[in-house]
C-alpha cells in the first residue's frame, strides 16, 4: 500500500470512526479534551503503521484498541490506576482486529434494567452542560461529534475561525476543571439541557445533509448517525413533543437523501427532485413521528413546525400539488417562535412559490442588510433565483456569481456557476 493510499484510508476510517472513538474514549477517562488527545494519538499511529501493514481488518477496533492502550499508560501514573485499568483493559486481550459482531454483543451485554449505555449520546448531554456557554455547546459539540473543523464550525456560524478554535479550548478546560460527570442526566437536569442536545443533533444532521466545505454534496454517516441519537432520544423521553418533531423533521428530509444527488455527484434541488426515489418508509415514519409530536397537545415548537413543513413537501407527489399557502403560514408560525434572517429568507422562498417571485424578491430585499445575513451565501442564491424568474437575467447572473464566491462546497459551487451561465 502507498502512503498515499494508506493517508485516504485513515482520513476515511477517522470521519466515520472519530465520534464514536472520543465518546467511548471520554465514557473511560471522564476528560473530553483528554478523549480527543487520545484519539489523535491513535490516528498517529495509523500514519505511521498502515502504510506498511496495511488496514487493519477492523480499523475502527485498531484506533480504539491504540487509544486504549495509551489511555491505560496515563491511568497507570494516576491515582485511580486499579479502578480504571479494568474499566478500560478488559477487551485488549482481543487484539486490534477484534470481531466486531463479538463487540457489539458484548456492548449489548453491558446494557441492564432499561438505563441507556450510548457513549455518544452521553457525550452530547455532556458538552451540552449548563455550565458552558451556548457557542461553546454547540462548537464543542459538532467539534468533536460531527468531525468537523473549526473552520467547518466557523463558516456555518459565520465567525472568526480563531473565536471557534478558542472557544472549544475553553469548553473542553471547563468541563475537567468543573470535573463535569460523563453521563445522561435525569429528572429536571435532562430537561434543562434538552433544547441545547435538540439543536446540536439537528446541527449534526444538518452538516451531513448539505456538507458546508469539501467536495462532497452530503455526509450521510452524518445524516444517520443524528437520526440514530434522535431515535434514541425520542425512547428516553417520550412525552416530550420536540424530541418527536426533531425526529420527525430528520426522517423525512432524509428520505430525499437518495434523489438529492445526480449521478455524478452533483446537487438535484428539490423542485428537480425524482419524487419517485423518495423513501416512503421513511416519510411514513416522520409523520408517524410528527402525529405524535402534535398529538402530545400544546403549542407546536420550532422542530415540530419544521416536519410540518416538511411534511407538507412529502404530501405532494409532484412539486405543482405543493401546498405553498400552508407552508408560507408555517414558516410565519415559525419566524414568531425564532425570529431570525435565516427562517425569514426560508419565508421568502415559500412566499414567491405562493404568491410569485416579486412577493419573495420583496421580503428578501427588507432583510438583506442584516448582519447575520453577511457572507450567508443563501442569501444571493435565493434572490438570483428570484430575479431569474422575474426576467431579470443579467441581475440574477450577478448574484449567482456571488453565492458562488461565498459558499466553500465544491458541488454546491459548481451549481451556482452552471445557473450564473444559464442567464446568459
Amino acid at each position: 500500500m502507498t502512503g498515499t493510499d494508506a493517508h485516504r484510508a485513515v482520513e476515511a476510517v477517522w470521519r466515520g470512526e472519530a465520534a464514536r472513538l472520543i465518546a467511548g474514549l471520554a465514557g473511560m477517562v471522564r476528560d473530553v479534551g483528554l478523549a480527543e488527545e487520545l484519539a489523535q494519538d491513535a490516528l498517529v499511529a495509523a500514519l505511521e503503521q498502515w502504510p506498511a501493514s496495511g488496514v487493519p481488518r477492523n480499523p475502527g477496533a485498531w484506533l480504539m484498541t491504540v487509544a486504549k492502550r495509551r489511555a491505560v499508560d496515563l491511568l497507570r501514573r494516576g491515582e485511580t490506576y486499579r479502578r480504571k485499568l479494568a474499566e478500560v483493559g478488559r477487551d485488549l486481550a482481543q487484539g486490534p482486529d477484534a470481531d466486531p459482531a463479538a463487540a457489539q454483543a458484548a456492548a449489548e451485554a453491558e446494557e441492564a434494567d432499561g438505563e441507556i449505555e450510548d457513549d455518544l449520546l452521553r457525550l452530547v448531554f455532556t458538552a451540552c452542560h449548563p455550565v458552558l456557554p451556548r457557542e461553546a455547546r454547540v462548537a464543542m459539540a459538532l467539534r468533536v461529534l460531527g468531525g468537523l473543523t473549526t473552520a467547518e464550525i466557523a463558516r456555518a456560524f459565520l465567525v472568526p475561525e480563531p473565536t471557534v478554535a478558542q472557544r472549544i479550548v475553553r469548553a473542553k478546560r471547563t468541563l475537567a476543571g468543573r470535573r463535569i460527570p460523563f453521563e445522561v442526566p435525569r429528572g429536571a437536569e435532562l430537561a434543562e439541557r434538552l433544547a441545547a442536545v435538540l439543536e446540536v443533533i439537528y446541527l449534526v444532521f444538518n452538516e451531513g445533509y448539505a456538507a458546508t466545505a469539501g467536495d462532497d454534496w452530503m455526509r450521510p454517516a452524518l445524516c444517520e448517525e443524528a437520526l440514530r441519537l434522535g431515535r434514541v432520544l425520542a425512547g428516553l423521553m417520550p412525552a416530550e413533543p420536540e424530541v418527536h418533531g426533531l425526529v420527525a423533521l430528520m426522517e423525512v428530509q432524509q428520505s430525499r437523501a437518495a434523489a438529492r444527488v445526480g449521478p455524478d455527484g452533483e446537487p438535484v434541488l428539490l423542485l428537480e427532485q425524482d419524487r419517485s426515489r423518495w423513501d416512503r418508509v421513511l416519510i411514513g415514519r416522520g409523520l408517524a413521528a410528527l402525529g405524535r409530536a402534535e398529538g402530545l397537545g400544546g403549542a407546536r415548537g420550532p422542530y415540530t413546525l419544521q416536519a410540518a413543513i416538511a411534511a407538507c413537501h412529502a404530501r405532494a407527489l409532484t412539486p405543482e400539488e405543493t401546498d405553498w399557502e400552508r407552508i408560507t403560514a408555517l414558516y410565519g408560525e415559525l419566524a414568531r417562535l425564532v425570529p431570525t434572517p435565516v427562517v425569514e429568507l426560508n419565508r421568502a422562498v415559500a412566499l414567491s412559490m405562493a404568491r410569485g417571485p416579486a412577493a419573495g424578491l420583496e421580503l428578501v430585499d427588507r432583510i438583506a442588510g442584516e448582519p447575520a445575513l453577511r457572507g450567508y451565501h443563501l442569501l444571493p442564491s435565493v434572490r438570483g433565483d428570484l430575479l431569474a424568474r422575474l426576467g431579470r437575467r443579467a441581475e440574477a447572473r450577478e448574484e449567482f456569481e456571488r453565492a458562488a464566491a461565498l459558499t466553500r462546497n465544491e458541488r454546491e459551487r459548481a451549481l451556482l456557476l452552471a445557473r450564473a451561465a444559464d442567464c446568459d
